[in-house]
């Protein structure tokens, strides 16, 4: 695990959250949608580290 990685997930996840919400605040849809997207990226890179995790651990069982 790297939480290295991790890190930039979550950040990237907050970044995309409040740039939703500002999105929201002031009716600007494309803001909203772009918020969205780093949300996913982040959910992406978290889920990307959750298999790294699981590999190695299924390594480290042999």
């Amino acid at each position: 695990m790297s939480l290295e990685e991790r890190a930039k997930a979550t950040a990237k996840n907050v970044e995309g959250k409040i740039q939703d919400a500002v999105g929201r605040a002031t009716g600007d849809p494309e803001d909203q949608i772009k918020g969205k997207a780093k949300q996913a990226e982040g959910s992406a890179r978290h889920a990307k580290e959750d298999v790294k995790d699981d590999v190695k651990r299924g390594a480290d069982k042999l």
